[in-house]
């Protein structure tokens, strides 16, 4: 029963930094921050089935192969920096602070942007 609850928690504290990035706020703080970091520590997996399917949309089966590649290496990736901006959310956030990567939340590795898979498909947020 705990995990589902750190689980809801994460959820909750992650939902409103999303909102806001959805929302195209420009301005990046500690929520943003916190919220990004959990994210990433949470959800940072999706980067290996998000990469295998850019991999496979732009060069087919080969790229499918490299895909897992990149995956494996942008979940890491992602779990790291989840660590760092979660542990660093409070301190200042400097002028002209963006996200440490892109896209800034592992679930936008299923948009149009980097996959081609739209709504129609099934797959778009």
């Amino acid at each position: 029963m705990r995990p589902l609850r750190l689980v809801t928690l994460a959820l909750v504290l992650v939902a409103p930094a999303a909102h806001a990035d959805r929302l195209g706020v420009e301005g990046y703080g500690p929520a943003d921050k916190l919220g990004r970091g959990l994210a990433n520590m949470v959800t940072g997996v999706l980067a290996l089935p998000g990469s295998i399917a850019e991999g496979a949309h732009e060069n087919g089966a080969p790229g499918a192969a490299v895909g897992l590649g990149k995956g494996i290496a942008r979940t890491i990736a992602r779990e790291l920096v989840g660590v760092y901006e979660f542990v660093t959310f409070p301190l200042p956030v400097p002028r002209g602070y963006r996200p440490i990567l892109e896209p800034p939340y592992p679930w936008e590795y299923f948009q149009d942007r980097h996959t081609g898979l739209g709504p129609e498909s099934g797959f778009g947020i």
